[in-house]
């Protein structure tokens, strides 16, 4: 499995102080994971996919209720970031906050290597609720022969139960009224699942040791744990806590924390809610790959208190940046024909001299070498590199100034002029070493197209502390 969490995180206290003159009710505790302006929920999925593609699997599924394109394919753009062969099939999954586990769902029901990916980045209304409650982030499964846990009951209901919409003419959440919904939720789908999954895997529901729940509204575990008699934790409240509701990623993140805790023999549960329920239930028969990281993906990132800040990024306020932003580029479908796959996959290559150089091209830039010749694929995404030189612009337009930019050097002696992003506190230093992340290069609202390109991040993240 593999998780990722942009590296900003909102302090819920510090952001609601400042609507106390409201009245206004909403989370007071804890983080809420917020994504980059650079970020989408195409590049966080790519980002919790990358360390499960060390192989090519059968199939790729990309489950989203925010996906940018409308009339393009997510899983098909992250195929060609993530480098896998073109006979991938891919498929996407949304209108629905448990298209995730519909998705792994199926996928286990079916043969064949899958990799399943859920990622968020919500537009919420300022003041609301879901402005805090809501985070950003994705989470990944593979699904094949000899992992670490098996399906050994399932129960999914249908059920149109209108907790929550958004639409093309209302884009942010409208939220219905708690009680009613946590009752509805709990009598007629959740309980009713977890009891036919546990009836199908030869168990009682006592003997769930761990649960990755996703909740309609707050209290809704509870209520259902206290009908079923299951003292199991909920391990998606601590997602809710240290980053917020991550929407179709929710119940796979939730699952990554329940699979880090559970012991061989255990049995956990994970639950899928949206138009409604999905219910899951693995016995654990070994060592799950890479749930070892998900908590300590929730305890690292840099802390954010500034209210206009985190209303710019996340949409809710747009700022008038001057003439400087009027700049706009438009992707050719021609150039994303001839170079997007290597461009996206960030794919560099290697002469016969042994030099390494991006992009590629008909006559090498080694001076020692003068006539054309076809480079060997090198992929830069996955590897480190050393800022070798850095400016912060405050001049040049951006969404989050200052920009950051530089020439990094790869250990393989590759040279890029590159953007820099996650800025640390005391910003960034000719000889920090920088790993690459996958985010929006530009984009065009006018004609509604955007861009993406690899960018160079801190190696590491800070502890966040408590909130």
């Amino acid at each position: 499995m593999g998780a990722y969490l942009p590296a900003l995180r909102v302090d819920r206290k510090a952001i609601a102080r400042e609507y106390s003159w409201s009245g206004l009710g909403m989370p007071r505790g804890g983080f809420r994971a917020l994504a980059g302006w650079d970020e989408d929920s195409l590049t966080m999925a790519v980002e919790a996919a990358r360390g499960l593609v060390r192989t090519a699997p059968e199939s790729l599924r990309i489950a989203s209720t925010s996906a940018y394109y409308t009339e393009r394919s997510q899983s098909a753009i992250a195929l060609d970031a993530l480098a896998l062969p073109r006979t991938v099939r891919t498929v996407d999954f949304g209108n629905s906050r448990r298209a995730a586990t519909t998705a792994m769902l199926d996928a286990l029901l079916g043969t064949g290597d899958q990799i399943v990916v859920a990622s968020e980045k919500r537009l919420t209304q300022a003041g609301s609720a879901a402005q805090l409650a809501y985070g950003d982030g994705a989470a990944a499964v593979r699904i094949g022969e000899g992992g670490g846990a098996r399906l050994a009951g399932f129960a999914s209901v249908t059920h149109d139960l209108v907790d929550r919409y958004a639409s093309q003419d209302h884009p942010t959440p409208y939220a219905y009224e708690e009680r009613f919904v946590r009752d509805v939720a709990v009598a007629e789908l959740i309980v009713p699942a977890i009891r036919d999954a546990c009836e199908e895997a030869g168990i009682e529901p006592g003997h769930l040791t761990h649960v990755a729940v996703a909740e309609p509204v707050g209290g809704t575990w509870a209520a259902a744990a206290r009908q079923l008699k299951v003292a199991a934790p909920n391990h998606c409240q601590s997602v809710s806590d240290a980053a917020g509701d991550l929407g179709t990623a929710m119940p796979l993140y939730g699952l990554g924390l329940a699979l880090a805790a559970a012991a061989v023999g255990d049995y956990v549960l994970v639950v899928g809610f949206g138009s409604g329920v999905d219910a899951l239930v693995f016995e654990v028969t070994g060592e799950v790959e890479g749930v070892a990281g998900f908590a300590e993906v929730l305890t690292q990132g840099f802390r954010l208190t500034s209210p206009t800040r985190f209303l710019n990024l996340s949409g809710a306020l747009s700022l008038d940046w001057g003439m400087r932003a009027e700049f706009q580029q438009k992707s050719q479908a021609t150039v994303l024909e001839r170079v997007g796959r290597d461009t996206i996959g960030f794919i560099g290559g290697r002469d016969s001299g042994g030099n390494v150089q991006f992009p590629k091209s008909a006559y090498p830039v080694n001076p020692a070498l003068s006539e054309p010749e076809v480079l060997e694929d090198v992929r830069l995404a996955d590897l480190e590199a050393k800022i070798v030189s850095i400016t912060a612009d405050r001049l040049n337009f951006t969404p989050d100034p200052p920009f950051d930019f530089g020439l990094v050097q790869f250990d393989n002696g590759a040279r890029v002029l590159m953007e820099m992003v996650d800025r640390p506190e005391q910003g960034f230093a000719v000889g920090d070493r920088v790993r690459m992340r996958l985010r929006i290069k530009s984009q065009n609202r006018e004609l509604g197209t955007r861009t993406y390109f690899w960018k160079a991040a801190p190696r590491a993240r800070p502890t966040l502390g408590d909130a």
